[in-house]
Order: C-alpha cells, then sequence, then structure tokens
C-alpha cells in the first residue's frame, strides 16, 4: 500500500508519519506539504503513486481538492485532525499518528 502523508510545509508532521510507518510491513510512503514553500511540495506525480492520502487538518483536504482536483480522480483521502503543535518525530505526535493511521493500514481497515 502506497501512503501520501500531507500537511503546510512538510518539515514536521508529515515527515513524522512518513519515517514512522514506513517501517510497516507492506507500506510505502511518502510525504509532501501543500504550501510553496514547503520542504517537499506536492506534485501530481505522488497522487497518482499514492494508493491513500492522508491530511493532518481539513483545511489541507480542502486545498488539495482545489489545487489537485484532476488528479485526485479515485483516490482515498483520510483526514486524521492532528494540529500544527508538535516538533518532528515527538512522541506525542507519534502516538497520534500511530492511534489515527493505523486502522486504515491495516489489511482489514
Amino acid at each position: 500500500m502506497n501512503v501520501l502523508f500531507l500537511c503546510t510545509q512538510n518539515r514536521r508532521r508529515s515527515p513524522t508519519a512518513e519515517q514512522v510507518f514506513a517501517a510497516w510491513p507492506g507500506v510505502e510512503t511518502d510525504s509532501a506539504g501543500l504550501h510553496a514553500s514547503a520542504a517537499v511540495v506536492l506534485s501530481p506525480e505522488q497522487i497518482e503513486w499514492a494508493d491513500i492520502i492522508v491530511v493532518m487538518e481539513e483545511r489541507h483536504r480542502t486545498q488539495l481538492s482545489k489545487g489537485y482536483r484532476a488528479h485526485l480522480k479515485g483516490k482515498r483521502v483520510v483526514c486524521i485532525d492532528v494540529p500544527d503543535k508538535f516538533p518532528f518525530m515527538d512522541p506525542t505526535l507519534v502516538a497520534q499518528l500511530e492511534a489515527k493511521v493505523g486502522p486504515y493500514l491495516r489489511r482489514d481497515g
């Protein structure tokens, strides 16, 4: 399963998720940001690659829909409501990500 994680700047939340879930069996991960100044700016190719797209906040889903609508046909987009208040790899952030994303990545999820 190819999982793409999106946030605003691709500096804390989505790179943390990418790293955490990269160790899961059968899961390939990538991450990007939706803002022009993101560490890695989202590309249409990343969307095409993804089986599931995980956004951190509803505003990310809205930005994704507005900016990349043509590439989202048939893509599952999940919002996990994780606020931008944690440093990269913060244990609380990792725990929230595992609790909120894990069910979507299990074979029966």
